[in-house]
């Protein structure tokens, strides 16, 4: 069983005089920017120039190069898209990660997969929110709590679990919960979960069930709303209460159809590939083809794939029938 960690295991003190240098402001980066400068924590973001530098500036932040900001910085949080983080770290951030430092992250595969190695004299620590950046600053400005992980790969101060406590403390993430793991645990499930449940299997699950529709000659709309529009719905029931639920809520039909034809399509063998999936991500093979695809392929392949989903007829029903709810 992993430990559940709440407000009363972590001590914003840990952060007192200290500061906290935030290197990317995408998604991540600004909201937890905003949140941690909330909590009182003393936050300076090193960006490049650009419209992220500018909603920096805008957001009344300290703004300065990575390598300045590298520099200043006792805890230095990397919250860069993860093909980014080594070519950054190696030309801005390695020269100053000098003993009694933090080097942190909300996500591992740089550090499990060795595109960063960090000094042995510098903690090294993990604070991960469980969901993206914009709904993670909304769980904290209500007042509420987005869930987390967080994870020691390193310390060396003695201390790197309060800072790591600390910082999601300052984030809000004990008021939901945070998890205790380590590095390897939250790369592997994460990778996992998008490739396989999250994004990839769920993605393609859609598509399937709205070409199935429209093949044999059902309107788009009526596929869309069956299988994309709803499942937000379903999601959302069972994210409030759980599988049984959602089905205490859908109709008897429904669930009936759950027990007979669920299992017809997501088959065993569907589990089986899922596991070598896991396999390729543990083993490292996935994360050497994807910064194949960056370093090398310069992004062709995603590029082309990012390119033809937007003209999938899913997509483009989907702009369709949302244009229909938009207030006029």
């Amino acid at each position: 069983m992993v430990t559940i960690l709440h407000d009363k295991d972590a001590d914003l003190n840990a952060l007192r005089g200290k500061t906290l240098a935030v290197i990317g402001f995408g998604s991540q980066g600004r909201n937890q920017a905003l949140s941690l400068r909330d909590s009182g924590v003393n936050v300076i973001v090193g960006i490049r120039p650009g419209k992220s530098h500018d909603q920096a500036v805008a957001d009344g932040f300290n703004t300065m190069s990575v390598k300045e900001a590298a520099e200043k910085a006792d805890i230095i949080h990397i919250l860069l898209p993860d093909e980014r983080h080594s070519e950054v770290y190696d030309a801005d951030i390695k020269p100053f990660m000098k003993a009694g430092k933090t080097l942190s992250c909300s996500h591992g595969f740089n550090i499990i997969f060795g595109q960063i190695k960090p000094p042995k004299s510098v903690d090294v620590i993990m604070v991960a929110p469980k969901g993206p950046g914009t709904e993670v600053r909304k769980a904290f400005v209500q007042g509420f709590g987005c869930p987390g992980l967080v994870a020691v790969h390193n310390d060396a101060s003695g201390k790197a679990k309060e800072t790591a406590m600390a910082i999601a403390k300052a984030l809000g993430l004990t008021r939901g919960g945070v998890l205790e793991c380590t590095f390897a645990q939250e790369t592997y499930e994460d990778l996992f979960g998008e490739q396989n449940v999250l994004c990839g299997g769920l993605v393609d699950l859609m598509k399937y069930g709205f070409e199935t529709l429209v093949d044999a000659g059902y309107p788009p709309e009526m596929a869309y709303f069956e299988c994309v529009h709803e499942v937000k719905l379903i999601v959302d029931l069972i994210y409030e209460g759980g599988i049984q639920k959602m089905n205490s809520v859908i109709s008897n039909t429904a669930e009936w159809g759950e027990y007979v034809n669920g299992p017809r399509i997501i088959t065993p063998d569907v589990k089986a590939r899922m596991k070598e999936s896991l396999k390729d991500i543990e083993s490292g093979k996935f994360a050497k083809e994807w910064m194949h695809e960056v370093h090398v392929n310069n992004c062709k392949t995603l590029l082309a794939k990012r390119e033809a989903i937007g003209k999938h007829g899913v997509e483009i029903t989907g702009k369709r029938i949302r244009s229909l709810f938009e207030k006029k």
